[in-house]
């Protein structure tokens, strides 16, 4: 207390001109002295006299003392500098992450961002274009009178890929035959549809696992995420990955890096197929019976209700309507180029269901009788958006406009944490040429002569984005969500997927 006295008794000494600098620093120098040696009610007389001395210090600073001013700003700054520094724990705990785990969360992460579907790689950049072609395993031919609107997304003609990569099938042998065989499929457009894509390519990936060994002084992990990498860039230069399968991806290459080091090679593989298999029967399968089962309640005696092109849910959910006996009309909406409803419309008139054909150009007439709508999915984005088939955002409007119900079924597997806005940024450009082409018992191609005409331009989009606004609801297997819970069923499968 006797210092605190002298101190208090010294202070208003030094309040003129630059002798506050030197009280302060006494002040400063007395503090470190003692610091070892003082009780604790003399280190509070300190800190309450080294308060006193920077209000005076900033007083000094407000009557426009320049070297008190100075001073003040240099300390000032000092503790700022002082406090940026992150506090050094001494008794805390140690972190016990290792180097090498580090590393893998790393290159997880470089993973994650490479397993969704890019909207990546700009198209009308030609040093890009140039760099992705040499490194390309498929040789692609660039389409003719490319749209300008379209022209940052791949436009190419599938046409003359196919007998390209047949004649280079052998000499492709860091592919495996499986997965070769998949690439045809999704180039030539005989397996089509999101789940059906999807599990194409993970029963694809089970049998490369199951012919896969270890090759000596490799590290399992990383080789084998190596492996499907290629097979990834493969198949996205045959198609575009869809959301979903960017989605099974991460989770195959999630649980390959999840692999203990100690495991042998009959094991690690034994985990990793055990998991394919329960991805496609829990995430899939069971998925599409409970989504089912929730929109069975939504069909009532009576009902007209409208789907549009061939989603497999939507027809399971139809077929199992019919077995329990429900009374309904449906109507099947149709469009060019792929006309994909009539196959489904084949299957509900032999089942015999009463049905009602139409082209998405008369959407406008038939929905005055509609009482429901059911449409299928290519994946939900975070914002509440649908994309899906070209065609689904205007069902989806007209029917917001006729004040009818629009239910989205849809896995929680196709959902994405991205968010669009638009059907420009991320899209699919099918084959232009399929848009000239009129099918008839002979097939008409009156704008043949045309084709090669730079004047004409040729535009064959797959998908387009549906604004949450004009969805009722989406059927899910967690439930019958609104748009706006889609977050919700985001972050829940993402924590599904950590520890599944």
């Amino acid at each position: 207390m006797q210092l605190f006295g002298t101190l208090i008794k010294e202070l208003p000494a030094v309040m003129n001109g630059g002798t506050i600098i030197e009280s302060q620093n006494e002040v400063t120098g007395t503090v470190r002295s003692l610091k070892q040696k003082t009780t604790k009610a003399e280190r509070r007389a300190i800190q309450e006299a080294q308060r006193i001395a920077n209000s005076a210090a900033k007083e000094a600073e407000r009557g426009g003392n320049p070297a008190a001013a100075s001073h003040s700003g240099a300390q000032a700054n000092a503790k700022r500098e002082k406090g940026a520094r992150p506090p050094q724990k001494k008794d805390g705990p140690k972190d016990t992450t290792t180097a090498s785990e580090k590393r893998a969360d790393r290159n997880h992460d470089k993973e994650r961002k490479k397993d969704v579907p890019q909207p990546g790689l700009q198209y009308d950049d030609k040093n890009r274009v140039e760099k992705a072609r040499r490194r390309a395993v498929v040789n692609q031919f660039e389409a003719r009178n490319r749209v300008e609107l379209f022209r940052h997304l791949p436009q190419y003609e599938h046409g003359s890929q196919l007998p390209y990569l047949e004649s280079k099938f052998f000499h492709l042998d860091h592919i495996h035959p499986s997965v070769y065989k998949v690439g045809m499929q999704y180039l030539s457009g005989c397996t089509s549809g999101g789940n059906a894509r999807c599990k194409e390519m993970l029963l694809a990936f089970r049998k490369a696992i199951m012919d896969y060994s270890i090759p000596p002084e490799k590290n399992v992990v990383r080789d084998l995420i190596s492996k499907i990498n290629s097979y990834v860039s493969f198949l996205i230069e045959c198609r575009p990955l869809s959301v979903n399968m960017g989605n099974a991806i991460r989770f195959l290459k999630n649980r390959i890096l999840k692999l203990h080091h100690n495991l042998s090679e009959s094991d690690a593989k034994s985990i990793l197929i055990s998991d394919i298999d329960r991805f496609i029967y829990e995430k899939i399968v069971v998925a599409d019976k409970v989504i089912i089962n929730h929109a069975l309640t939504k069909i009532r005696d009576g009902d007209v209700v409208l789907i549009y092109g061939h989603s497999t849910v939507v027809e399971m959910i139809i077929l199992h309507a019919l077995e329990l006996g429900k009374q309904f009309h449906i109507v099947v909406v149709d469009s060019r180029p792929k006309f994909e409803g009539q196959t489904l419309l084949r299957k509900l008139v032999m089942k015999g269901i009463n049905c009602t054909y139409t082209h998405i150009n008369a959407i406008s007439y038939i929905m005055h009788d509609v009482t429901r709508v059911f449409l299928g999915a290519s994946s939900v984005l975070s914002n509440g958006t649908v994309y899906a088939r070209v065609g689904t955002a205007c069902i989806a409007m007209v029917a917001h406009a006729f004040q009818v119900p629009v239910l989205i079924c849809c896995e929680a597997y196709k959902f994405h944490e991205r968010i669009l806005l638009d059907s420009i940024c991320s899209n699919e450009l099918g084959d232009p040429d399929v848009i000239i082409k009129v099918h008839a018992e002979t097939d008409l191609n009156p704008l043949r002569k045309l084709v090669d005409n730079g004047n004409l331009q040729l535009l064959n989009l797959i998908y387009d984005a549906t604004p949450s606004d004009y969805i009722s609801m989406i059927v899910t297997e967690h439930g019958m969500i609104p748009p706006t819970s889609v977050p919700v069923i985001v972050r829940e499968y993402e924590r599904d997927q950590s520890v599944f």
